[in-house]
């Protein structure tokens, strides 16, 4: 093991209850209060391991925070996020456990157990001397509900750098993540017009047929031959058991794995006409991440793979996921991205949630030669 992992755990105490604070604290994302709290506590956590104060960035009452470290031009990005998708009291009275050299916790995995490794690695670099001038760490507050508010800080942040390297949770067994599909969200309002549905259902619109009609073509607009899924997901229509229904509602999720499907898509959607007489539609929404192509992450993971058997941190495998992330929108932009830097372990989003403790060491120690071969990189 590289001298690095070993200065690594012999900080996992520190680390672990650092990690287990936040994971106490709970910050699921729709939550404004809870997620001030986990801003108060990133800050302080961060402020502790890097010697200094992160700027706080709040956009519509969201907390984002910022680490520039040193004074040069940008060169290294690192996103991570401190929302997760919990709501308070998910996991019970006491939500944080750690048995057998297993954490399991709301978002530990995705991804507070990644914010910690972050700032760890940079604090072991700080400790041996090594210039961090050039590297900035975006903590953001908002990732798991679209980064509606923080993408215009992501891409400032990120533009001009030489890498971005992302935090987000690892896929099994520690792949790194270096491909991810794009994201577009929808929704289609129907207004029809309601009626008796005994007495005279033929003088109403029903809504609820247009949105059958409706559900039906954007199923259609998928094409599994590119990767491209067109997911008519959240439904709702009518009142009552015997009025025609005047409102519904269809939600989409779509994911992409070019920019040209999501333009298509988008076109598509937006095309969408009624099939009742006297039905109307409203069409809402947009691509909300770009896809991040493996060509964004080639090289990176190519140096990363090198940079991690001469450290002696053990092989890397890669994978294509359809989830989206930050790292889409630094790939969007032209950075190349390197993402699933983040924990190992399991059950994103899932109530088997964990993350092995043994497997901090490297990856902390990975990140951190990362970054330093970024900031020498001629």
């Amino acid at each position: 093991m590289t001298e690095l992992a070993v200065r690594a755990e012999q900080r996992l105490p520190e680390l672990i209850k650092d990690i287990e604070a936040l994971v106490r604290l709970e910050s699921p994302s729709d939550d404004l209060e809870a997620v001030r709290r986990s801003a108060d506590l990133v800050a302080e956590i961060g402020a502790k391991y890097l010697g200094v104060e992160p700027e706080r960035v709040d956009v519509e009452g969201r907390p984002h925070l910022v680490w520039r470290l040193g004074d040069g031009p940008r060169k290294v990005v690192i996103l991570a996020h401190h929302d997760t998708v919990w709501p308070i009291g998910s996991w019970g009275e006491d939500p944080w456990s750690l048995v057998d050299g297993v954490i399991r916790g709301p978002g530990c995995f995705d991804m507070i157990t990644g914010i910690l490794q972050a700032l760890l690695g940079i604090r072991l670099l700080i400790e041996d001397g090594s210039s961090v001038d050039g590297v900035t760490l975006l903590v953001t507050a908002d990732e798991e509900i679209g980064s509606r508010t923080s993408r215009k800080l992501i891409e400032t942040e990120a533009a001009g750098c030489r890498a971005a390297f992302v935090l987000e949770a690892s896929g099994p067994g520690g792949a790194i993540k270096t491909e991810r599909k794009g994201t577009s969200d929808y929704q289609i309002k129907i207004t029809g017009r309601a009626a008796h549905a005994g007495l005279e259902p033929e003088k109403g619109i029903n809504a609820g047929i247009e949105l059958a009609h409706q559900v039906l073509r954007i199923a259609q607009l998928g094409n599994a031959d590119l990767g491209t899924t067109v997911t008519p997901t959240v439904l709702s229509a009518g009142t009552t058991t015997n009025t025609v229904p005047a409102r519904a509602e269809i939600k989409v999720d779509v994911r992409v794995r070019s920019k040209g499907e999501q333009q298509r898509v988008d076109n598509d959607m937006h095309a969408l006409e009624p099939q009742l007489p006297g039905a109307e539609l409203i069409i809402g929404g947009r691509p909300n991440r770009p896809p991040l192509p493996g060509s964004a992450s080639a090289a990176l993971f190519d140096r990363a793979v090198k940079l991690a058997e001469a450290e002696g941190l053990g092989s890397l495998e890669s994978m294509a996921v359809g989830g989206a992330s930050d790292g889409n929108f630094t790939a969007g932009i032209g950075v190349p991205t390197l993402d699933g830097l983040g924990a190992v372990g399991g059950g994103a989003h899932a109530d088997d949630e964990h993350v092995l403790v043994e497997k901090i060491p490297a990856r902390t120690a990975l990140l951190a030669v990362l970054i330093k071969d970024q900031l020498l990189a001629d």
